[in-house]
């Protein structure tokens, strides 16, 4: 696993492609704050209480000049049926593979009943207006994350 980038540095630049089939870089959110939030798989148990707790939080998070985008390795039609599902005011962003992870050092060894495999490590980036990350958690809580991230903001 490489390693997460520190609080004040660069965030690391990408392009992926959103829910929607449009290709999103985080360079183009400049000027606004991002929470840059990665989960394992659209509608589980932790990953939807993660991306509902930003939903309910929108509005604050506006307020802040702030959006959200929220990866994982999941396709666009996964991203569609997740975000129509919960109503999610916020884009999904396709990372099949997990190239924008591992920048991010949140690709990495998981354990399951025992079995070991590769996969996202549920976190989140605050990145401030200039593109530099302004609060950084890794095995963070679903609903840690969300706390966590909006006291940031402020």
């Amino acid at each position: 696993m490489a390693e997460s980038p520190i609080v004040g540095a660069q965030a690391p630049d990408f392009t992926l492609k959103s829910d929607g089939g449009e290709p999103v870089t985080l360079s183009s959110f400049r000027g606004k704050k991002v929470i840059l939030y990665f989960y394992p798989k659209d509608d589980t148990p932790g990953c939807t209480t993660q991306a509902c707790g930003f939903r309910d939080s929108y509005p604050q998070v506006e307020e802040q000049n702030a959006v959200v985008l929220g990866v994982s390795p999941d396709g666009e039609q996964a991203h569609q049926k997740f975000r129509a599902k919960f109503n999610l005011p916020f884009t999904l962003l396709v990372d099949s593979d997990h190239a924008v992870a591992e920048a991010y050092g949140v690709w990495g060894e998981k354990s399951m009943y025992g079995k070991k495999y590769m996969g996202i490590i549920r976190s989140h980036f605050v990145i401030d207006e200039e593109g530099k990350i302004a609060q950084a958690e890794v095995k963070v809580s679903p609903a840690d994350s969300v706390k966590r991230a909006l006291a940031a903001l402020r």
